[in-house]
């Protein structure tokens, strides 16, 4: 068993340093071998899922004397990882996005940049995921948890300054959330004297024991995107290459970013009502902040980064519920995020491709060009907005569901408001729906423009990920109830039964005849002798010459009274943390700089100044 631990996270990390040897000439020799590394990885990682819970080192001793095995002590005790329920369904995951990824990435088209080392940064990133998600000890996490960190920025960088400043600025934004985590780490050793997960439960009715949670908070919401930590994500997405931003801020960084919201609320520290009720306001908040954002997106890349934020909210409300019916629910939302925003992220990269604009005023018309493309990402669309018989309708649903169980049986403030949480949580769905009415709209539907005529549809390794991300989303969608919560995430949550009246099969089932229906009733009335009028929009005939974007509808949204004002704050980046603290410490660069006259008088009156208030610091 420790040698699959080993193979697991050692094995990507490795192969992804000796392919750094390797020029990026050989790009699609180092495509292969990653996807080859990637494919050995999720067999393990298959394997091991079903092993019982255990703790095991990576170094194991070997001998008894001499200095090697006191080093080998040592780093068997730091090296302890933790094989539950929970840590092997997230390996699982992984496994299953990681190798579709991979295998999309290989094809480039010609003058495509692709980040510089792409697939050693990747396997690097695959095997610290691993690392991040199986460590026991907090210190052994927080490394892997930082490398993480870098991989995430190098997976950005282009060739371009707009690419190397969204890459900074994550950079910045990821490297202190991890500053603060570390503080977070040393405040719980001094509570509990340990740093062992599987050791720790810290009853969050002290003051250190609340700074605690909420400085390790702050890096969880940050990896997985939740408000306010938020802004790096949109900036990402959308000067990212596709195939980064489905590995990173749409997949990998849920994955982890929710574990670790997992661990902390479930397994490292037993919540009180206030935290509860500050976790449910940041989930509802990132939620409808998000997808208002998503709603006034011209650049299809961002308003998927934005979604990407959104659904996040979704999952932190359904944790922070702390039931065993929340937690799989928010557990299930994060896989199905994944899965679909992966696929989404990949459909993007294909239209990027083709149409060489990210724009959706530039697109239209190109579902008839690109079929496959046009129903995978319909799919994909379908199953964010929550519409049934999909994956994404079937955890939240029991997201809905279990905010009215935690009304019915929890006690608190929180659980007094949950007719707020749920009512939000709703209108996220329908606000979700509305965005992707345009995306679908923009880009597949509407008068196609005559620069896409020879635009042909995306190679065989292309369309075989996103058909297999459609896939689960109809299978996971189609049997949830019976197979897929029970088998895949009770296990990690805790018994719980559900106590409205909904079988997934049923649905499915249902659905799909009706649309069977629909089409046939389609084909007999299409032999019938029908009227053909021309089309008027606006009272106007719409004539050939005329073009009618899919935008414009939705400037409506960011000009309604009280709308405004607050769309054009959040675009002067006044909502951005990031923008806010680099306007402060510029500013306060500025006012120091004036201190630097080149008198010498001046800087004697300051070193003396400096004097007495040390001395009067000293004396109080």
């Amino acid at each position: 068993m420790i040698n699959d631990l080993n193979i697991i996270v050692c094995l990507p990390i490795v192969a992804g340093i000796i392919i750094f040897l390797l020029p990026d000439a050989f790009r699609i020799l180092k495509g292969i071998l990653a996807l080859a590394i990637t494919l050995i990885f999720s067999g393990f990682a298959i394997k091991i899922f079903g092993y019982a819970d255990a703790l095991l080192p990576l170094v194991q001793q070997t001998g008894e004397t001499g200095l090697l095995p006191e080093v080998t002590r040592t780093l068997e005790q730091y090296t302890v990882m933790n094989i539950n329920s929970l840590t092997t369904i997230i390996l699982l995951f992984v496994a299953v996005l990681a190798p579709l990824i991979c295998l999309y990435s290989i094809y480039k088209e010609k003058n495509e940049t692709f980040p510089s080392q792409f697939y050693s940064w990747f396997l690097i990133t695959l095997g610290s995921s691993a690392g991040t998600v199986l460590a026991d000890n907090l210190l052994l996490f927080l490394f892997f948890w930082g490398v993480l960190g870098y991989t995430l920025y190098k997976l950005i960088r282009q060739h371009d300054a707009q690419s190397s400043d969204a890459a900074k600025k994550t950079l910045i934004i990821v490297g202190s959330s991890d500053a603060i985590m570390i503080i977070g780490i040393g405040l719980l050793w001094n509570i509990a004297g340990t740093l062992s997960i599987s050791e720790l439960s810290v009853h969050t009715s002290s003051g250190p024991a609340i700074m605690a949670f909420l400085l390790l908070a702050v890096g969880s919401f940050t990896k997985a995107g939740a408000f306010p930590f938020h802004t790096w994500i949109p900036s990402y997405t959308g000067k990212a290459h596709g195939v980064s931003s489905a590995y990173m801020p749409a997949s990998f960084d849920k994955l982890i970013g929710i574990y670790f919201l997992v661990v902390l609320c479930s397994r490292i520290f037993v919540l009180n009502q206030w935290l509860t009720l500050v976790l449910l306001i940041l989930g509802v908040a990132t939620i409808i902040i998000a997808v208002m954002m998503a709603l006034i997106q011209h650049n299809y890349k961002k308003l998927l980064g934005y979604h990407a934020v959104s659904q996040v909210g979704y999952m932190v409300v359904g944790i922070a519920l702390g039931t065993p019916l929340g937690i799989a629910a928010g557990l299930f939302h994060m896989f199905n995020n994944a899965v679909y925003k992966s696929g989404l992220f990949l459909s993007a990269t294909t239209i990027e491709r083709k149409t060489g604009t990210v724009d959706l005023d530039k697109t239209g018309g190109l579902a008839s060009k690109l079929p496959l493309t046009f129903i995978t990402a319909l799919i994909f669309a379908l199953s964010i907005s929550g519409i049934p018989p999909l994956n994404g309708f079937a955890s939240k649903w029991m997201i809905y569901q279990g905010i009215v169980d935690f009304g019915q049986q929890a006690t608190g403030v929180a659980s007094q408001l949950w007719i707020v949480w749920l009512a939000l949580a709703v209108l996220g769905s329908a606000l979700t729906l509305a965005s992707f009415i345009k995306f679908i709209s923009g880009i597949f539907l509407g008068r196609k423009k005559e620069i896409f005529d020879n635009i042909k549809e995306v190679s065989f390794a292309q369309w075989i990920p996103v058909i297999l991300l459609a896939v689960i989303c109809l299978w996971f969608g189609a049997f949830s109830t019976k197979y897929v919560v029970k088998e895949l995430f009770m296990p990690a949550s805790g018994s719980f039964s559900f106590f409205s009246i909904w079988d997934s099969d049923l649905l499915f089932w249902l659905v799909i005849a009706s649309i069977i229906a629909g089409i046939l009733i389609y084909w007999i009335g299409r032999f019938k002798n029908m009227r053909r009028a021309e089309s008027f929009v606006g009272g106007e005939k719409a004539g050939e010459d005329k073009e009618f974007p899919v935008t414009g509808f939705y400037l409506t949204v960011k000009n309604a009274p009280g709308l405004r004002q607050i769309y054009d704050l959040a675009g002067r980046k006044w909502f951005d943390l990031y923008d806010l603290l680099k306007g402060f410490v510029l500013w306060t660069n500025k006012g120091f700089s004036y201190l630097h006259t080149g008198i010498l008088t001046t800087y004697t009156f300051w070193v003396y100044a400096g004097f007495v208030i040390l001395l009067l610091l000293l004396i109080l």
